[in-house]
């Protein structure tokens, strides 16, 4: 897999406080830092994006929806989006 090069700006006192949070976690290099906390952070937005589908489907639902079913429902979706991302490969 070829990787492509990303360039980024970071306010120094943000920097200083990330290598802080490095050292403490023991990541080796800012590369590896940076590079799981954006697959974090991807994996973050596709749930939240699943769930508010979910949210909107059953919001359009003709019939009355519990919150409990409501809650069910999204329950299984978020287990559902889960499996999905683990068969995703992130770098």
């Amino acid at each position: 897999m070829t990787m492509e090069p990303v360039t980024i700006k970071l306010e120094e006192n943000f920097t200083e406080e990330m290598e802080k949070v490095m050292k403490r976690h023991h990541y080796a290099t800012k590369t590896e830092f940076i590079r799981e906390a954006i697959r974090h952070r991807v994996k973050e937005l596709e749930k939240e994006e699943a769930k508010a589908r979910v949210l909107k489907f059953y919001g359009t639902s003709p019939k009355k929806t519990t919150d409990e079913e409501l809650h069910r429902a999204g329950e299984k979706a978020i287990k559902e989006i889960e499996k999905e991302l683990k068969t995703k490969e992130y770098v």
